[in-house]
């Protein structure tokens, strides 16, 4: 399965491209224990007229890190705001997994004229400590990482998120290789940034269309909670569109597990969209 062309690197990030023809382009942001290779399956099923850019996040992959040590989701959202410069990309479709959410909220809020419309997907809702505050769950996962190392680490966590992931091998097998060529330093960055966010206070200040995606076993980022997202983003703009899809028989990887069900759900929303769009013109 071949979605994107090969990475490349602009300025400070690595990412894949895969150019678009007369579609919108689809910016994708992974999450805590993955990379940009996680969103392959997803882009497979989107239209080859649709432009498509994942990233790997600052301190993943060849990305390089960010300067603070405890950084926030609006770094994050700043170096992507770099990104969008450096490629001439006036507006997108902004996609987030997990993670990916707080950063893809983050960038919407400071640049609301830059995105299409929101597809947050297993939303992490952050833990909401002060900037380099950590709670005992995430010094357990540095503490895991550095007495295990990123591959036994990997072995131990990566089926978790997945639901029965006795009988998905291969999406187990790619999620361990993911998780496993995480960067320990880049992965501390992330683990700050998890523990100092608030992902239904930011998205509160979000007055953009939205779709929202869980899976039905995801236990490790409940439905409840991307429930939660979901309706700050409809109560702060109530007349926009906000969409949402609890997938049977997924967990965390919902957009691994679910590729075609998710896929469908965003072609349906972005035509939504269009639709809309033309209709106020």
């Amino acid at each position: 399965m071949i979605a994107f062309h090969d990475s490349s690197f602009v300025g400070e990030t690595e990412f894949q491209h895969r150019p678009g023809t007369d579609g919108p382009c689809v910016v994708m942001l992974h999450g805590i224990g993955s990379n940009m290779a996680s969103f392959d399956r997803l882009t497979a099923q989107l239209p080859q007229s649709w432009g498509v850019l994942a990233w790997n996040a600052p301190g993943y992959g060849r990305s390089m890190p960010l300067e603070a040590p405890a950084p926030c989701a609006a770094d994050y959202a700043a170096r992507l705001a770099t990104l969008f410069d450096d490629l001439g990309i006036r507006r997108a479709v902004l996609m987030g997994h997990s993670l990916g959410t707080l950063m893809a909220v983050a960038f919407a809020a400071a640049h609301p004229e830059r995105v299409i419309g929101l597809v947050l997907a297993a939303c992490a809702q952050g833990h909401g400590l002060a900037r380099g505050v950590l709670g005992d769950k995430a010094r357990a996962r540095l503490d895991d990482l550095a007495r295990l190392g990123p591959q036994a680490f990997a072995e131990a966590r990566a089926p978790r998120l997945l639901h029965a992931p006795e009988t998905k091998p291969a999406l187990v097998a790619e999620a361990t290789q993911a998780m496993a060529a995480i960067n320990p330093a880049g992965y501390a960055q992330a683990v700050h940034m998890l523990a100092g966010g608030d992902l239904s206070g930011a998205a509160a200040a979000v007055a953009l269309p939205s779709l929202v995606v869980v899976g039905a076993h995801d236990h490790i980022t409940p439905p409840e909670q991307s429930r939660a997202v979901h309706r700050a983003l409809k109560a702060t703009a109530p007349g926009q569109r906000h969409d949402y899809l609890c997938v049977p028989e997924a967990g965390h990887l919902v957009h691994q597990e679910a590729p075609e069900a998710v896929a469908a759900q965003i072609r349906q929303f972005v035509s939504a969209l269009a639709h809309e769009e033309e209709t106020i013109r």
